[in-house]
Order: structure tokens, then C-alpha cells, then sequence
């Protein structure tokens, strides 16, 4: 005889046994394929791992240095805005090479200066990556004036190995052309102490508007004659009133070799410039140029405000221009 046909509900809990089953089934599948996969990974070893960080880094210092720099190392001299005022100057090496360049000693040789420029930090040593670029700040000797403008200077270069080290010895070229003028002022600036010297010996502070006054010391040596004709400005400050013509502040003031008493002169100041980065990135607002003739030479040399007074002057120009409002 034929079964009797089942009820809905029971048609209905045998549909829900069925779909229980089936997924159930399927989980398993499942599990059983990730663990097949753990085992062959194990199987086939170890994840592939990235290269060795090492290998990408420099070539390492040769252990020997030569007596001679590697092909594609260049050595120049140059002197920055910062530069001017403590007389320092900067030897920049390049290296083009493909070896890491460790460089301790340095030494510049010049006839123009009394002795050697050497290292400011004499026991720093400066690693050069290959294709990188160092300046290494040396300071610069006064200058000896029995000798011509035109004098060439060589660079000493202590290059260190693992093991040793080995000086080198390279024509350092003179990339913007600092060391003859530079020669040329101090030794006006030195003939010139014979008739007088002159120094930036206080400063008075103005309100918003109106000018400070900058005083100029001019101190006679009863050795010579000469005149000071003018301060020219700065790329940080200007001069104030009828007297100032363009550039040039006009002092006309002559020393004889009879004069015994030092004139005090107050120069009347203004901020060329109100734009705060002009204070903050400061190099050379407070070097003014100064112009004189001596014993019928004409010519010019450089005189900074020193750091007492270029703080104070800084700290006006920020006053002045409001940059705390």
C-alpha cells in the first residue's frame, strides 16, 4: 500500500533537518580545505622574507684610505651670509664616488692668511654618502697683507679609514670668489687703523615711526690721515633724514694725524623691510659697508654691529614693525 502522504508541518521539519545537514556539511568541508592549506604552506617551508636592510644602505668606508681622493670627489671653498660675521668660511665636498667618504681633519692653506683656516669643531668627523654633499665650516685666520690678492688655497683633507687614515692634499677653487675681495678689505681695513678705527659703540631704540640712532665711534691713531666718507645700508636697515643719499649715508669725516680726541657719531636708522622672516633668517642686516680714502686710496671694508648690539637692533626692528601685535 502506498505511504500516506505527510502533513505540512512534518514536510516542513524535514526540510529544516535537511538545511541543518547541508550546512553543517559545508562548515566541515570548509575547515578541512584551511587545514590542507596550513599543511601544504608548512610543507613548501618558510614565507619569503624581504631583503637584508643592510644591503641597502652605503658602501662602507674604505678600510685603506689613499693618498688621493676617489674619482668623482670634488673640493671647493665658499663662504655663506652667516659666514661673514664670525670669518669663517666653508670647505664643501661632494662625493660622486661610489664609497662612503669619512672626512676628520681638515686644514685650508692660502698665502693670503697668516696661517691655516681649520676645523671650528676640530674632533667632529663627517661621513659622505656616496652622491651627498657636505660643508664643513672652517674658521679663517687673519689676513697677511705683504701677500697679493690673488693667492690660491689648497685643502688638507684627513680621510678615515677602519683601520688608518691618510691626508690629502687638493686644489680647493674659490666658487664665488670671497677670498680676494675679502684680502682686499681687511688689509684697507688694516692700513687704515694707522689713521683711525672705528667701531659701533652703542644704539637708542626708537617708537613705531620714528628713527633710532646708531652710534659710530671714529678713534684717531695719530699714525696717518685719512677719511671716512660714508656707511652704506643693509639689506635690513635704512637710513633716516635729509642727509642720506640713496644707499650711501654720507659722513665726509676727516682724521688728521694731529687729532687726538674720538668722534662720536650718531646715524640716524629706519628697517629697510617689515616682513618677519627678514629678522628671523638674519645673516647680514647689521654688517654695514664702510667707504674711506687713505693716504689717496679709496676703497671699502665690512663692520659689524656685534652681537650685543645686533640683538638689541633686532629686537627694535620687531618693536618697530609690530610683529608681537
Amino acid at each position: 500500500m502506498p505511504r500516506p502522504a505527510a502533513s505540512p508541518g512534518a514536510q516542513l521539519a524535514a526540510a529544516l533537518r535537511t538545511a541543518r545537514v547541508t550546512a553543517r556539511t559545508r562548515r566541515i568541508a570548509a575547515g578541512a580545505m584551511v587545514a590542507a592549506g596550513l599543511v601544504l604552506s608548512g610543507c613548501a617551508g618558510p614565507p619569503a622574507v624581504s631583503p637584508d636592510p643592510a644591503s641597502t644602505l652605503p658602501p662602507a668606508v674604505s678600510p685603506n684610505p689613499a693618498s688621493t681622493l676617489p674619482e668623482g670627489v670634488t673640493v671647493e671653498l665658499a663662504q655663506l651670509r652667516a659666514d661673514v660675521a664670525p670669518r669663517q668660511a666653508q670647505v664643501r665636498v661632494a662625493n660622486g664616488s661610489d664609497i662612503a667618504l669619512k672626512v676628520r681633519g681638515v686644514r685650508v692653506d692660502d698665502p693670503r692668511f697668516e696661517g691655516p683656516a681649520t676645523r671650528v669643531i676640530p674632533d667632529r668627523a663627517s661621513t659622505i654618502p656616496p652622491g651627498g654633499l657636505v660643508d664643513i665650516r672652517v674658521q679663517l685666520p687673519p689676513v697677511d697683507c705683504t701677500a697679493p690678492d690673488d693667492g690660491e688655497a689648497e685643502v688638507v683633507l684627513e680621510i678615515v679609514g677602519e683601520s688608518s687614515s691618510a691626508e690629502v692634499t687638493v686644489p680647493a677653487p674659490d666658487a664665488l670668489g670671497f677670498l680676494a675681495p675679502l684680502h682686499a678689505r681687511e688689509c684697507l681695513q688694516e692700513r687704515m687703523s694707522d689713521a683711525a678705527t672705528l667701531a659701533f659703540t652703542g644704539f637708542q631704540p626708537s617708537a613705531p615711526g620714528e628713527p633710532a640712532a646708531l652710534e659710530l665711534t671714529v678713534t684717531p691713531a695719530g699714525a696717518g690721515e685719512a677719511t671716512v666718507v660714508g656707511l652704506e645700508r643693509t639689506n635690513l636697515l635704512e637710513f633716516a633724514g635729509s642727509s642720506a643719499q640713496g644707499e650711501l649715508y654720507p659722513l665726509d669725516l676727516h682724521v688728521a694725524a694731529t687729532d687726538t680726541e674720538p668722534v662720536v657719531v650718531q646715524i640716524p636708522l629706519l628697517p629697510f623691510r617689515c616682513d618677519p622672516h627678514a629678522v628671523l633668517e638674519d645673516k647680514r642686516g647689521t654688517i654695514f659697508d664702510v667707504r674711506v680714502e687713505h693716504e689717496g686710496e679709496s676703497g671699502e671694508f665690512t663692520l659689524f654691529v656685534g652681537d650685543e648690539l645686533r640683538g638689541r637692533i633686532l629686537t627694535w626692528v620687531g618693536d618697530w614693525c609690530g610683529f608681537g601685535s
